[in-house]
């Protein structure tokens, strides 16, 4: 086992929540422990999706495995991951759509809010950022 520190932690953290299922997993976990079958059902993920990400997630250092009895509970390693994932949530990022999404195109987790005037995306804060 390593220990690491700085931006190796921000690296392995930003490759974490790169994908979208993780980093909906990093929610969930942010909030209570969970049990792969009750995430896979709570994320709409295969329980084989959900073993694959929560041992990349293991393996990236920022969850944990609990025995609890015959079953594995799942956590965050740290609690202050918690209180990060909480404060990134409340960030506002005014973004170029064409830049760090794959293909060059809108990121996908963009795609999923509705828009509520042309060329603006609501926030889960109740704001709007101008393009």
């Amino acid at each position: 086992m390593e220990t690491l520190t700085h931006a190796p932690v921000l690296a392995r953290f930003g490759y974490a929540v790169s994908d979208p299922t993780r980093a909906r997993i990093l929610l969930a976990l942010s909030e209570a422990p969970g049990y792969p079958s009750s995430l896979a059902e709570a994320l709409s993920v295969s329980r084989q999706s959900m073993s694959n990400h929560l041992t990349c997630l293991r393996g990236c250092g920022l969850v944990v495995a609990v025995p609890n009895g015959r079953r594995m509970r799942y956590e965050l390693a740290d609690a202050r991951l918690g209180h990060a994932i909480t404060d990134l949530l409340g960030v506002v990022l005014a973004v170029d759509p064409t830049c760090c999404a794959p293909g060059g195109g809108a990121p996908a987790l963009a795609s999923r809010f509705e828009t509520d005037r042309p060329g603006r995306l609501p926030l889960h804060t109740g704001g709007t950022v101008r393009p």
